[in-house]
């Protein structure tokens, strides 16, 4: 979280990473369970691979489901067993309620998803420099398209009372809520748009909002045991951490509607099986099966006025994997990991939930059940390969990030995200940090990724936006917006960033054999030892930061969202990276000439100058001095 150069390095290392877990997985790939027994038998052997506790899980047909179990322990100090009717909790699969909910008073013609989000509920707070001429919209707050920042760690750490309301939650802290462009252009993933959602719903229903879903959600679909309240003793599964063993206390989310609820796999099958039956459910058609479609079709971004069909709708996403393509949501909490994915021209999905963190265990899962639920299914026709767009020149260049997530880690995505755009033989070809990826075009703007050929993308995932006044961009996927940018800045951030990488690098490879060197008479130096010691510990500073922030990673929501002694030390040590780094300039500008080497010398500005350009990077961005906390 506040590191920069060492931010490179931790990129490279991830790519490097994701590449050779990729290629194994490739080597450990099993076939497609061909029974309900086999593919229990899968996700056991994973489980125990994993260390993974308990999975709660649901297959389901439009006309009922096939499977509807639990396997493992659902509280591993009691040796109890996870069932179909133990309660999972789902996360952010949660705000499709609040989605729901709005859709529903649309139909009742009590609000549009159009509306003024500040004529509804003016008591909210919120700050958007465009008001006046792009205000934020209901539909902005579902498909993640008001601007907002997401929530902040201090609001994720926030344990609310569950007597509290979502008004009482929304106003516990709104720093975050302020757009960073204008609403309605690139969506960003903000977890406090769905509970401003839900207290418009609360406002016009004149109910508690989870009052609402139960009676016009929850019971009339089937889901009898859901709740977004702390569950009855032993009615639900204890989460824990990666190793399967460290509990995580039950954490009541501040937001509820962003991704509080409990439910059971006997509560998610029907749940499911409402989407495929279009809103249909115990043969009463609950919502209009043009709500489903209205929830599954994005409308809000330059993207989807442009025509793209793929991306977030209303808490509802694509996803496109081996040929298919799933609509759903997943979700995570402290402990939990959970998956809710269709195919509706299929009439099949499913829903699972694990009782860990093991990020391994949630997606050996997925595969395993994909795989067996597609089996036997047709994949969808790929579309057929086009011409380059006649403008498809103008948009050759050098592209970065511009739709982050949290403005926190702005200053690591627009690096570790920057990438070049060509095209050669009729192809679009995305080069970035992780290599090259391929792309057909296949409608206008539009592009498809070149896959495998036994299973290539059956819908663009990528589109050259028109051009506009804030400049040319690129849509990369559901969330992602890239923003092009001169090739002078690019080659110039390239070369920083490698400047900065390689400095580090050298100082502590150079940084033992001075020390050692130091301890012998012959070799003390005095009027050297301020310009290597001062780098050193600039750069010490840093490696602390990254070796704290990697310790504190399976608790970093409390420890970093509060002030603790993990955030203060953060906090201070981002400081200390400044100060010992004017200090290294200082130390450097005094030297005298005499009684320093020259090699020395030089060795010391191209260091300090490195360190300078990320001093200067850090607190452009506000990372020097980071409260995590606040």
């Amino acid at each position: 979280m506040s590191k920069r150069i060492t931010r490179s390095v931790l990129v490279v290392l991830l790519a490097l990473a994701t590449l050779c877990s990729a290629a194994g997985k490739e080597d450990e790939k099993q076939k497609p369970a061909q029974s309900i027994a086999e593919l229990q038998q899968q996700i056991e052997k994973i489980l125990k691979d994993t260390h993974t506790p308990g999975v709660s899980i649901a297959i389901v047909h439009r006309d009922g489901p096939e499977w509807v179990t639990g396997l493992g322990l659902a509280d591993v100090a009691g040796g109890k067993p996870a069932t179909a009717d133990t309660l999972f909790r789902i996360g952010s699969a949660s705000k499709a309620f609040a989605s729901l909910s709005v859709l529903l008073l649309q139909d009742q013609g009590k609000l549009s998803l159009d509306d003024s989000v500040h004529k509804l509920a003016p008591e909210v707070w919120f700050e958007n420099p465009w008001e006046s001429t792009d205000p934020v919209r209901v539909v902005n707050l579902l498909e993640h398209t008001t601007g907002w920042d997401d929530m902040h760690l201090r609001e994720y750490a926030k344990d609310e009372p569950a007597s509290s309301d979502v008004r009482e939650g929304l106003d516990y802290y709104h720093g975050s809520r302020i757009s960073r462009w204008r609403p309605g252009t690139r969506a960003a993933y903000c977890n406090s748009g769905p509970p401003v959602a839900a207290y418009i719903v609360e406002k016009i229903s004149g109910q508690r909002f989870e009052d609402f879903v139960q009676q016009n959600l929850f019971l009339p679909i089937g889901m009898n045991t859901a709740t977004y309240f702390p569950p009855p003793a032993g009615s639900a599964t204890t989460l824990y951490h990666s190793d399967g063993k460290t509990p995580y206390p039950y954490w009541n989310i501040l937001l509820r509607p962003a991704g509080s609820i409990n439910a059971s796999a006997k509560d998610m099958a029907a749940y499911v099986q409402f989407y495929l039956n279009r809103g249909a459910a115990n043969g009463k058609q609950l919502v209009p099966a043009s709500d489903i479609t209205r929830m599954e079709s994005p409308t809000s971004t330059w993207a989807a006025r442009d025509g793209m069909k793929t991306g977030y709708g209303l808490s509802n996403y694509w996803t496109v994997a081996d040929g298919f393509v799933y609509h759903g949501h997943n979700g995570g909490v402290s402990g939990g990991l959970t998956d809710v994915s269709y195919l509706p021209d299929d009439g099949v999905g499913y829903f699972f939930s694990i009782n860990s963190s093991s990020v391994d265990a949630f997606e050996r899962i997925t595969k395993a059940i994909r795989a067996y639920i597609t089996n036997k299914l047709q994949r969808p026709t790929v579309p057929a390969p086009a011409a380059l767009p006649a403008n498809a020149q103008d948009y050759a260049g050098w592209y970065e990030p511009d739709s982050p997530r949290s403005e926190m880690m702005h200053f690591l995505e627009r690096l570790a995200g920057l990438s070049r755009i060509h095209f050669q033989d009729d192809q679009l070809i995305f080069t970035s940090v992780i290599g090259n990826q391929k792309f057909i075009p296949v409608e206008g703007a539009q592009f498809r990724l070149v896959s495998k050929k036994d299973a290539p993308d059956p819908v663009p995932i990528l589109e050259l936006l028109t051009p506009n006044p804030e400049g040319r961009f690129v849509q990369a996927g559901i969330l992602t917006t890239m923003k092009q940018i001169p090739t002078r800045l690019a080659i110039l951030e390239i070369a920083a960033t490698l400047l900065a990488v390689l400095s580090i690098l050298a100082i502590l490879f150079y940084a033992p054999f001075w020390i050692l060197g130091g301890l012998s008479q012959k070799r003390k130096r005095p009027a050297e030892r301020a310009m290597r010691l001062w780098p050193l510990l600039a750069v010490l500073s840093l490696v602390a930061c990254v070796v704290i922030i990697g310790f504190s990673s399976p608790d970093v929501i409390p420890r970093m969202g509060n002030f603790t002694v993990w955030s203060a030390a953060v906090f201070l040590l981002t400081i200390f990276f400044a100060v010992a780094t004017l200090a290294s300039a200082i130390a450097w500008w005094r030297a005298p000439i005499e009684g320093t080497r020259r090699s020395v010398r030089t060795f010391s500005f191209i260091v300090t100058f490195a360190l300078l350009i990320m001093v200067a990077y850090f607190a452009y961005w506000g990372v020097i001095g980071l409260r995590t906390w606040a």
